[in-house]
């Protein structure tokens, strides 16, 4: 079972990673490519060019953390976004336990719910994804 804070999020790189790359590598690719810091606290999600494997890359209070996960059959699904143009989209907590779990998340719909900002909203209009 993945648990996670309610305010870390979750980047996935929209392209294949080299898996020969280890922490520093992907701490640069982080750098570089998404314009973030590994030190955010924030949790890089990576996928290999066969997508039969996946890392998560994440800073743990004194150091960088590194969870890798390899299929022996089967291959994980890449999550895409129309219009997204950055190396990285940001995904869900469910998504990507959906992901991790091999589970067709396009095939799937997910209804209306309401999304706050964390800030207080006096306009009274509720934000809604859907």
């Amino acid at each position: 079972m993945l648990t996670l804070p309610a305010n870390v999020r979750l980047f996935l790189a929209n392209g294949p990673t080299d898996f020969r790359k280890g922490f520093n590598g992907l701490a640069a690719m982080v750098e570089n490519e998404f314009g973030m810091t590994t030190l955010s606290g924030h949790v890089f999600v990576f996928l290999n060019r066969r997508a039969n494997q996946v890392r998560l890359l994440f800073w743990d209070r004194d150091g960088l953390c590194l969870v890798a996960k390899r299929l022996e059959v089967g291959t994980f699904r890449r999550i895409r976004r129309e219009g997204i143009t950055t190396p990285q989209a940001e995904i869900g907590a469910a998504e990507l336990v959906l992901l991790l779990e091999g589970i067709d998340v396009p095939s799937m719909r997910q209804r209306k719910r309401y999304v706050g900002d964390g800030k207080n909203d006096k306009s009274g209009q509720e934000k809604c994804i859907s």
